[in-house]
């Protein structure tokens, strides 16, 4: 279970599905920069808070799929069933919830955080619209859950490729109003998003019904609550959802405080952002694949083999990610020129993309690391690292941005904060923590 093929086997179709889903980031990121830097700087803002809202119904998913792996190791197949459904049952109506939330309170929370009046109308332009992919995608993630958990991960590169292409062809006629198409620009974008989404999810249902085994696992078999089922999943899956939403919100007070700073440097951010998230991917991936590969394990009885099969991964992580990492940090001007023609933009963005390139390898070790924690199942003590890491990012953040204001790319140095510490504490808890005495 823990070799080198199979930590691979199971990590490339992620590692695809990510690539096709930040084609979508990308491609959204470069149209709006060719429309202004004001698009493309709301577009960060209304991004990393559609992201904020998202990592909670993500947190629920990971619950499900801790569980799901567990079961899976233990080979106790029927009981994955009602785990999935009644993930979807919760999912389905959480995104109700904060569809209503955003509806109402999101224009008074933005009049509040952005002080440009030019952000602020952009940021509430897409946002208006791409707020309804709630409710496609809370659902996505718990067919995600469903074959990570399984260790079956190859229908996930198709449905992302979907998601894309999709994505890719909505943006270029609404964006730009092509083929008769209304010119809509930032809104055009996230309708482009909604839609692909929704894709997705239609082919999700159609493959899951055609071709899997759904007696086995006693998919659909019962869409009724089972609220025993149901508080087995919260009890994992709470802190996870705490733990992402104060993590991206966070996340999102970044790029508050960086508004503040002016609109070019919150375009340089989003170009910053857009590139991060890109060369996360092999990390992001097997990071994944490390938190489903310790669920599993436990549940085969094989625990002495989690601390080992952790450090495989980031071995593995680390020799994926160098080549992007030194090639980055070598030729930024030609990840620049994806996002905008503007040379003096390109210029500003640089030093931001190479420290980007350099935080990676930090990102890879920390995120594997976290990720094998949760896969314990010891979801409360991630979530308290979280907290006492986010204390000190954010303070560096404020420091940096508000307080002492400094170059942009020097804020982006928190990152280095953030990834060391939860890292260093997830590493420690690894090694020394009573996650062995744990039993879920």
């Amino acid at each position: 279970m823990n070799s080198t093929k199979n930590i691979l086997k199971i990590s490339y179709p992620i590692i695809l599905t990510l690539v096709a889903q930040n084609v979508v980031n990308v491609t959204d990121t470069a149209f709006l920069g060719r429309v202004s830097e004001v698009a493309l700087g709301a577009s960060a803002i209304a991004g990393v808070y559609y992201f904020a809202i998202f990592m909670v119904g993500f947190g629920f998913s990971q619950g499900a799929q801790i569980l799901i792996g567990r079961r899976n190791g233990e080979e106790n197949y029927s009981q994955i069933g009602p785990i999935f459904n009644n993930s979807l049952l919760f999912n389905g109506f959480f995104a109700l919830i904060l569809f209503v939330a955003s509806l109402v309170g999101m224009p008074h929370l933005m009049k509040v955080l952005v002080s440009s009046h030019q952000i602020y109308v952009a940021t509430l332009e897409y946002l208006d619209w791409r707020i309804y992919g709630f409710f496609f995608v809370f659902l996505n993630v718990v067919f995600r859950s469903f074959y990570v958990g399984i260790t079956d991960t190859r229908i996930l590169t198709t449905s992302a490729f979907v998601t894309a292409i999709t994505n890719i062809i909505f943006d270029y006629l609404l964006i730009f109003g092509k083929f008769g198409f209304p010119e809509l620009g930032i809104a055009g974008a996230a309708i482009a998003s909604v839609i692909a989404e929704a894709a997705s999810l239609g082919y999700l249902i159609f493959h899951t019904s055609v071709f899997t085994d759904m007696k086995k696992y006693g998919l659909f078999s019962s869409l009724k609550v089972d609220f025993k089922t149901m508080g087995q999943i919260l009890n994992l899956s709470i802190f996870i959802m705490f733990q992402f939403f104060i993590s991206i919100s966070t996340w999102f007070l970044f790029f508050i405080f960086i508004e503040r700073m002016g609109e070019r440097p919150l375009a340089v951010t989003n170009i910053g952002r857009s590139m991060y998230i890109l060369l996360m991917i092999p990390a992001s991936a097997l990071a994944t694949t490390a938190g489903t590969l310790v669920s599993n394990l436990i549940g085969a009885g094989q625990k002495d083999e989690v601390l080992k099969t952790t450090n495989k991964i980031i071995g593995i992580t680390l020799l994926m990610v160098s080549p992007l990492i030194v090639f980055a940090f070598i030729f930024p001007e030609l990840f620049a020129h994806i996002y905008t023609d503007d040379h003096s933009l390109m210029l500003a963005s640089i030093p931001v993309i190479r420290v980007v390139s350099v935080a990676i390898a930090f990102f890879a070790v920390g995120c594997v690391i976290i990720s094998a924690v949760s896969g314990t199942g010891s979801t409360k003590t991630a979530f308290y690292m979280e907290v006492v890491t986010l204390f000190f990012y954010i303070t560096f953040v404020y420091y940096t941005a508000i307080i002492n204001p400094q170059e942009v790319w020097v804020v982006w140095m928190s990152e280095f904060v953030y990834w060391t510490m939860i890292g260093g504490l997830g590493f420690w808890y690894l090694r020394k923590g009573n996650w062995r005495a744990k039993d879920i």
